[in-house]
């Protein structure tokens, strides 16, 4: 949703916001939106005038504020009305009881402008679907059709006073691109200011299994309950918990696997003629120094075994074993990640005390 233009709060400018996030691009600003109310301030003034600029009634209008904006960025519905007028865009009250008996779905409308308590915020149609571009989001959120109807009466309850936006909306690249595909949303984006904890498992990159949920759980607008929302956290904290193991045994997987490289060229070795794989030997002092050579490489690995074995009774809690006749008769199986990488080094280590001994012996 990269495409989709979304101011977030500024201040109390939320009408700009509201605007820009409707026409989908920076097309007011707070000097245009100021004009707009001075030129309705000075409209009012003429009008009060007419009636005496000596009356109490004009002289009590000069003294109080305007109505159309203040110091903090508010602006009333007035200055909205003006600014859209300039795009051939008109605001019908959606709550009125006249709209309502036309019986018209919101959901063949294009846009609405939501405000309660001088805060207003924009839910408009991209594409096929529809967005809730409230300012004080960290982001656009995703409303499915179904939801709309049930959104928009929510709103009504808590005494928010909703407008129809009737007319042609300018073209934006957020409508074009969303009328060719359909997104999907995994969590609702927070609330700017809302608290948050970073840990170290959120800076992790995603995983096969984060992505793997978020294709699993499609957004369609509701929020989760309570029972999904927990099993949702559930499967990402196992998930990490897998990133960790495989931290921890990154070091076991790579001895293993220099074991087992060292043993396949053990192999290799072994199956070249025995002229080409052995030079001969010219003096006692080669064959006592092959001997040595071979008598310190069983000694490292006898220790390494020694290591090894220390290392997985701790981390594997004392589970049981499985040999490498095991691992061939069930390869697989209900077998553990941690029993399979056991079986593994088993082998390894086997492989090469085999061959260390079948030298000794030659």
């Amino acid at each position: 949703m990269e495409s989709i233009f979304h101011e977030r709060q500024e201040g109390s400018l939320c009408a700009q916001h509201c605007l820009n996030n409707l026409l989908q691009g920076e097309y007011f600003s707070p000097v245009e939106l100021s004009s707009i109310a001075q030129q309705l301030d000075e409209e009012e003034r003429m009008r009060m005038a007419e009636g005496g600029v000596s009356s109490e009634e004009y002289r009590t209008f000069l003294q109080q504020p305007s109505v159309n904006m203040d110091d903090s960025g508010f602006f009333s519905i007035q200055v909205i009305s003006n600014a859209l007028k300039v795009w051939g865009l008109e605001l019908i009250l959606f709550n009125s009881p006249e709209y309502q008996r036309l019986g018209i779905d919101p959901i063949n409308e294009k846009s609405f402008i939501c405000n309660y308590k001088e805060h207003w915020f924009t839910v408009r149609k991209l594409g096929k679907q529809w967005f809730n571009l409230n300012s004080l989001l960290m982001g656009p959120e995703l409303i499915s059709d179904t939801y709309l109807a049930l959104f928009l009466a929510q709103l009504q309850q808590e005494g928010y006073s909703i407008f129809v936006v009737k007319g042609d909306l300018p073209d934006c690249e957020a409508d074009q691109l969303l009328q060719m595909i359909r997104v999907q949303q995994v969590q609702r984006p927070k609330l700017i200011g809302e608290e948050t904890t970073q840990s170290r498992d959120q800076r992790l990159p995603r995983s096969d299994v984060d992505q793997a949920i978020e294709v699993s759980h499609p957004f369609d607008g509701t929020s989760m309950l309570d029972e999904d929302e927990e099993n949702f956290q559930r499967a990402l904290a196992l998930s990490r918990q897998e990133i960790d193991m495989e931290d921890e045994e990154a070091d076991l997987r790579r001895a293993i696997q220099l074991s087992m490289q060292g043993s396949r060229q053990n192999e290799f070795s072994n199956s070249l003629p025995q002229n080409a794989s052995q030079p001969p030997h010219t003096s006692q002092t080669d064959s006592v120094s092959s001997e040595d050579l071979r008598r310190r490489r069983q000694a490292y690995f006898e220790k390494q075994q020694q290591i090894e074995q220390q290392d997985l009774t701790l981390n594997l809690h004392d589970k049981p074993t499985i040999n490498s006749s095991t691992l061939e008769a069930d390869p697989g199986g209900d077998m553990s990640e941690e029993d399979m990488l056991q079986a593994a080094m088993n082998m390894s280590l086997e492989s090469a005390r085999n061959h260390l001994s079948t030298e000794e012996k030659k």
